[in-house]
């Protein structure tokens, strides 16, 4: 059909990701046009460090859209097993097929029967692998908050795009999943990880890319407004500001602030709205009292 004929295909160069990314509303620096370009020739997965806010996970929805690819999600946190991240047993439909069958099977005709894979529940990495081609993106956010052991639990995956389930075997994937595992520095990663990933760094974007960012996501927002935001922003995450915070609004904090602004039919930045709308850029009762006495200085015009 014509829609099918349509469809989005991998851009063959790396100013071809910096436009299609672009088109899906994700303004990325060349580096990371170029991380991402490696990543899908390369068929290697890529980790993506920096601090939270930065448009690590955002990257994975746009590659999605881009690929036109299913977003397999893994979100890690502390004390995660395998069997959350892979797969488990249905121990409820193996035991009604237990004992439906135990008068007709034999002890290990029932084992053989209960271990296929019509009885696995299959978790984010598995679907990753068993995603027909092209394949999917899998996203493993927040891989820093998981512990050692897990970590060494991904090393086959990663390494191999495959996993071993002992009733089963080894699984292959079907095609190689696109896979970001995202980092927000909590703690550093073994280097058995990061030998398997490509390597990028994401900061806070520059003035010029913060407004596309936030015009693109907030186009109700006025020209004029949108360039106050940037540069209001901009000067929290430079000196002398930067050390009073315990961390600086991210993208996400921006794009954020920009719809509540919008939303007040906020005209033009004035101490007021920063005062009452400063819960939106910092999450912390100290970082939102450290930006009350600076707003005037903050707000003061550049100086050519």
């Amino acid at each position: 059909m014509p829609e099918l004929a349509a469809a989005t295909t991998e851009p063959r160069d790396i100013d071809g990701w910096l436009a299609t990314l672009r088109g899906v509303g994700y303004h990325a620096p060349r580096a990371l046009a170029t991380a991402v370009f490696l990543a899908m020739r390369l068929q290697r997965p890529l980790l993506l460090e920096g601090e939270p806010g930065v448009g690590k996970t955002e990257l994975a929805k746009a590659l999605a859209r881009v690929l036109q690819r299913p977003l397999l999600r893994l979100q890690c946190y502390d004390g995660m097993e395998q069997r959350e991240a892979l797969y488990e047993w249905n121990h409820t439909a193996q035991l009604l097929h237990m004992r439906a069958a135990q008068n007709t099977s034999t002890p290990e005709q029932i084992e053989r029967e209960v271990y296929q894979e019509r009885y696995l529940i299959r978790r984010p990495l598995l679907q990753a692998l068993q995603t027909p081609p092209p394949g999917a993106v899998l996203l493993i956010d927040e891989v820093d908050r998981a512990d050692e052991p897990f970590e060494a639990f991904l090393l086959e995956y990663l390494g191999e795009y495959q996993v071993s389930i002992p009733e089963l075997g080894t699984i292959a994937a079907m095609a190689p999943p696109l896979t970001l595992l995202t980092s927000n520095r909590t703690r550093d990663l073994n280097d058995a990880v990061k030998r398997r990933c490509l390597y990028q760094w994401l900061d806070h974007p520059d003035r010029e890319r913060e407004l596309a960012i936030v015009r693109s996501q907030v186009p109700q927002a006025s020209a004029a407004l949108t360039e106050q935001i940037a540069r209001f922003v901009e000067r929290l995450r430079a000196q002398p500001f930067a050390n009073a915070f315990q961390r600086a609004p991210g993208i996400a904090e921006s794009v954020e602030w920009a719809k509540a602004l919008v939303a007040l039919d906020t005209l033009v930045l004035d101490p007021e709205v920063i005062q009452d709308t400063a819960g939106i850029l910092f999450k912390q009762r100290e970082d939102v009292a450290a930006l009350l006495p600076m707003i005037d200085q903050l707000l003061e015009p550049d100086v050519a």
